[in-house]
């Protein structure tokens, strides 16, 4: 039995019944020329996930689109058919079955830190990304809610990509969510191949297109030609399209900045929002010192929390100064 107690915005306290979510990871563009360090995902509970990926893998083939969708297939034979497939996506995402994060960084409000090395910084943010994003540790249940986190294949080698799923497996046991239901059972974390997930695929074509739309992608034409080529124009039509859905969900949305309130209750509504933008500002530079002790606490297996800086909260304290 689900017990709702709204007042501005949902917060949802569960009794006396197993709660289990799956949550969808990618990745994308980690260093452009405008914003960086995209990261996207997507929740869904347990329950509705086999419902919800029969209808989306039904749509494809209503589609004919047999093989994988991603925003790199884009192109204007195929735009109709992208545009009816994440309007089925983003009606999931309307009716709250469907949570949608985005992660990403102005490179003049947040210029890449130089003196840490590409991979460090991208696993660096990815777990900051899956950490604070979705609001986990405001939860309130009675009994345990199960977290099964799927991440898209990741780059770089074995022994970094190990690393990350520990600090995720691990992150019940930080002081952030020690009042928080949040369990993930060994096992819990794993890369998964995108191309048995749909909704993982969806998750690439929307993370693309904010990659594509915050870089002014469609703006970016040679010398050599007056105008955007034809699969430029359609995925500046897919972009438009995807924006509209959102739009409908959150009225004053801007791309370019971190999701408001909307004056909901704060922090609930991290957790509650159907989508939200987060664009991330450090509070403080990390000099190498501080880079080699929190690489020597990680591996010390001290406070993730003393390891990992930027929280959301540190976020809505900037905001406020």
């Amino acid at each position: 039995m689900i017990d709702v107690e709204s007042a501005g915005c949902l917060f949802v306290k569960i009794k006396g019944v197993r709660m289990e979510y799956i949550l969808y990871c990618d990745e994308s563009v980690q260093v452009g020329p405008v914003y960086s360090g995209f990261f996207g995902g997507c929740i869904i509970s347990a329950k509705d996930w086999q419902h919800v990926t029969n209808i989306l893998n039904e749509k494809k083939n209503e589609l004919n689109l047999y093989g994988e969708v991603k925003w790199a297939k884009v192109t204007s034979n195929y735009l109709k058919k992208y545009i009816d497939l994440m309007a089925l996506f983003y009606s999931f995402v309307k009716d709250g079955t469907i949570k949608v994060r985005i992660i990403y960084q102005s490179n003049t409000e947040q210029p890449l830190e130089q003196n840490i090395k590409p991979d460090t910084r991208y696993f660096r943010q990815y777990y900051k990304f899956v950490k604070n994003a979705f609001g986990f540790k405001y939860l309130k249940s009675e009994k345990p809610i199960h977290l099964r986190i799927y991440l898209d294949s990741l780059p770089y080698n074995s022994n970094k990509r190990k690393e990350l799923k520990k600090l995720l497996l691990d992150l019940p046991n930080t002081n952030k969510f020690k009042n928080s239901p949040i369990a993930i059972r060994n096992g819990d974390v794993a890369e998964v191949d995108s191309h048995e997930h749909v909704i993982l695929q969806c998750m690439d074509i929307i993370l693309g297109s904010m990659h594509f739309w915050l870089n002014y992608i469609d703006k970016n034409v040679s010398e050599e030609k007056d105008a955007p080529g034809n699969r430029t124009v359609a995925k500046e039509k897919l972009c438009e399209h995807i924006i509209g859905h959102i739009n409908e969900i959150m009225p004053e949305f801007t791309v370019s900045e971190t999701t408001s309130e909307y004056d909901d209750i704060v922090p609930e509504c991290y957790w509650n929002h159907a989508y939200r933008h987060w664009r991330y500002v450090k509070e403080r530079e990390i000099g190498s010192s501080d880079y080699t002790k929190e690489r020597e606490a990680l591996h010390a297996n001290l406070t993730l929390d003393e390891i990992v800086e930027g929280s959301m909260e540190m976020d809505e304290k900037r905001k406020n100064k």
